[in-house]
């Protein structure tokens, strides 16, 4: 990591972490979902709000709200086909954009905020939109998400079921 590199961020730079976020959009847009899996910590929160405001997700809707423990269940539907609606499962394709790497204090997770753009195909074109929150952790064995909270653009309205990861 150079100097051109930008400030550092729990060792990362900018670089570094925005080639996280991609690798990460990556790895779901192609269903690899094992490997998705393992960029996670054991106490990750995968997060989807119903109204996209920052409530207590126990004791509010959400539209997802699984510890690592139910993304490991979730994972493994996609991953054997116990989940009717993904097969064969949809073509996807998102654009991550606008990253912002917050300012973080020493010791803590790194917060980063995205806006994205997903299309799915399956028989026809299905828009998803919205902004992401991520509390990425370093750890010995690189970046690891502990936190991702998407909250989609019309999450005030009905959507259809999310048989992927987004």
């Amino acid at each position: 990591m150079s100097d051109a590199d930008g400030p550092n961020f729990g060792g990362y730079s900018r670089r570094e972490i925005i080639d996280f976020l991609y690798r990460e959009a990556q790895l779901a847009d192609e269903h690899k979902y094992a490997d998705w899996e393992g960029l996670w910590t054991d106490d990750g929160i995968y997060w989807v709000p119903v109204d996209g405001n920052d409530t207590d997700p126990t004791s509010s809707v959400s539209f997802i709200y699984d510890n690592r423990a139910r993304l490991r269940t979730r994972i493994g539907m996609l991953l054997t086909g116990e989940r009717h609606s993904q097969v064969p499962p949809s073509d996807l394709a998102r654009v991550i954009s606008n990253v912002l790497i917050h300012d973080q204090a020493p010791g803590e997770d790194i917060e980063v905020t995205a806006a994205f753009v997903l299309i799915e195909y399956r028989r026809e074109h299905i828009i998803w939109a919205g902004r992401v929150k991520y509390l990425l952790r370093p750890t010995p064995d690189g970046l690891k998400i502990a936190l991702k909270k998407i909250v989609l653009v019309d999450s005030y309205d009905a959507i259809r079921k999310l048989g992927f990861i987004l």
